[in-house]
């Protein structure tokens, strides 16, 4: 994971450098560290307000990607798209201050479930004693989280029901799927880009049985001549004809 040098005398904040996929799509990388659960964020630069993929998977992730957007530059988000609302793609929303949040309607419920919780290490640990499944995500979370003083699980402020156009140009749509009810792509027509979370993977380690495995067919059913490159929240990003020999070898 690239990280931009820090200047003499500045916070200690580090700040994750973002590179540049095609056109107006930007790449914060994520953790190749499984053990990490640290997806890869995307922003569609906007002058007139930038679109971010997903709020990072803590705040500290958030603030990392602030630095590395104000290091190169780039246009402050003034929207927030979810692609679904697993932990590690919102929990550092409530560090996005001003950004209006989008996401699908089945996202809320879950939502504001996971916000009455009380979230602390403590109770993270009770949570894993009590479902041993829950080791590897709650273990991140721990990791993920070091101070709980202001954090907040957000949904969305604005949903959608099969798919919304923002301002920009972007445009999100609901797909679903056995990883998240909710999952949603986000396609950015003029440059070629298809940004997909999840949606295509198994259920999370914690409802996946041994008969769980990607949903190829839901993958290849995203393949389109209309678009450049597919990219996944925690896989490297592919061209379409990549993605085509992947789906069909």
């Amino acid at each position: 994971m690239k990280r931009l040098p820090r200047p003499r005398g500045a916070a200690v904040i580090d700040a994750l450098a973002p590179t540049r996929l095609a056109g107006r799509v930007w790449l914060f990388p994520g953790d190749p560290d499984p053990l990490a659960v640290r997806p890869t964020v995307a922003v569609v630069v906007d002058e007139r307000g930038s679109t971010l993929v997903d709020a990072g998977q803590s705040p500290a992730h958030a603030r990392e990607i602030q630095a590395g957007l104000a290091a190169a530059g780039l246009p402050e988000p003034r929207w927030l798209v979810y692609t679904h609302h697993h932990w590690d793609h919102v929990w550092g929303a409530c560090a996005w201050p001003g950004v209006e949040i989008v996401g699908h309607e089945a996202g809320v419920a879950p939502l504001r479930a996971e916000a009455a919780r009380p979230w602390s290490h403590r109770y993270l640990r009770e949570q894993v004693r009590e479902n041993p499944l829950l080791g590897h995500s709650f273990r991140a979370r721990a990791l993920a989280v070091d101070c709980w003083d202001g954090f907040a699980v957000l949904p969305p402020a604005r949903t959608f029901a099969d798919e919304l156009t923002l301002p920009t140009g972007v445009l999100v749509r609901h797909v679903g799927g056995r990883h998240a009810p909710d999952s949603a792509v986000v396609l950015v027509p003029d440059s070629g880009v298809l940004l997909l979370g999840d949606c295509w993977y198994p259920p999370p380690a914690h409802l996946r049985t041994p008969e769980d495995g990607p949903d190829l067919a839901m993958a290849h059913g995203l393949l389109s001549d209309d678009v450049d490159w597919y990219v996944s929240a925690h896989d490297e990003p592919v061209r379409l004809a990549e993605a085509r020999a992947a789906l069909t070898g």
